[in-house]
């Protein structure tokens, strides 16, 4: 018996041996492995979610397709990229309207959210309130605010044309005059996204060393000359990030547009998102609003990285 012991001890010690050999190896290999595994679901979904949209909208727009389930898409190579670039003049109109709309809406926002955020940034009584009741049109949903605005701007019963009549001044058809429109949707986003530059560049200010501002002080310099020559250039990384948030969200503004003026009256309000959704759910034309899409993207990246770039140049 004692010899069955002592030869079955060996042997038990080398399978236990092996065991925590094997769990050692796992461990191991779990400890190594776990920061790949934990996010691995997540990052493939937001990929797949990422990746095939647009992947069937490059597919797409290779195709000539009318949205009918008993007809399938026809393959037409490059001829919508080159009937839009060649011989849409629509598409021309929406895209210059939109760089317009998108330049004056940031140029606008950005003056008047670095002002608001100097302002905000000095100590006075009830600070906190005024910063918080300057940053609610930021919370609203898009499409009330854009309803808002257009019960404001309606000519019969709106507040502002009432205001315009109190004062005796002549009244203006905002929504209705291809000329001012484009104007009207700026106003309505300015008032809106304004303060989001503004939080911006608060937090900007909140980080700047206050020993240049002191020196400029002490050797006399103005309050602009300490703003234009030391807090400007201190604060435009901020305000090129702010741009460069504003600008992408700006080019791709719809909801605004849609609910006021659906890129009326005629096409003097529509911009390429309107144009694109026209085109793909009135017209049922979807491959040629892929095309219209893939275009559009190229447009946003190519401003985004030319914003990047600035933003990390030695100049900004």
């Amino acid at each position: 018996m004692s010899r069955t012991m002592g030869t079955a001890g060996p042997a038990a010690r080398a399978a236990m041996g092996e065991a925590h050999g094997r769990r050692r190896f796992s461990t191991t290999w779990w400890d190594s492995k776990a920061r790949w595994v934990f996010p691995a679901p997540a990052v493939i979904a937001v990929v797949l979610l990422l990746v095939f949209p647009l992947g069937y909208t490059v597919w797409m727009s290779f195709h000539d397709w009318s949205g009918s389930i008993t007809d399938a898409p026809r393959a037409v190579g490059l001829a919508n990229f080159g009937d839009i670039l060649l011989h849409d003049k629509r598409f021309l109109g929406a895209f210059l309207r939109t760089l317009l709309f998108a330049a004056l809406a940031i140029a606008i926002q950005t003056v008047l959210g670095v002002a608001m955020a100097l302002l905000l940034n000095r100590e006075f009584p009830g600070k906190s309130v005024v910063r918080t009741i300057a940053l609610l049109p930021m919370v609203a949903t898009p499409v009330v605010v854009a309803l808002m605005w257009t019960l404001i701007l309606n000519p019969t019963q709106g507040a502002l044309p009432y205001i315009f009549f109190r004062l005796h001044l002549p009244q203006v058809l905002w929504l209705s005059n291809p000329k001012l429109v484009i104007l009207a949707l700026v106003l309505v986003d300015t008032w809106e996204w304004t303060p989001l530059i503004m939080l911006i560049t608060l937090a900007g200010l909140a980080g700047l060393p206050v020993e240049p501002m002191e020196a400029a002080r002490i050797d006399g310099a103005s309050a602009w000359q300490t703003f234009w020559r030391i807090t400007l250039p201190l604060l435009r990384p901020a305000i090129v990030v702010a741009v460069l948030f504003r600008a992408i969200d700006a080019i791709k503004t719809f909801d605004i547009i849609f609910a006021m003026t659906q890129g009326g009256p005629g096409n003097a309000s529509e911009t390429l998102n309107i144009y694109i959704f026209q085109t793909a759910f009135s017209y049922q034309k979807i491959g040629y609003a892929s095309s219209l899409l893939i275009i559009f993207f190229a447009l946003v990246l190519g401003l985004s990285l030319i914003l990047i770039r600035l933003r990390r140049s030695s100049s900004w």
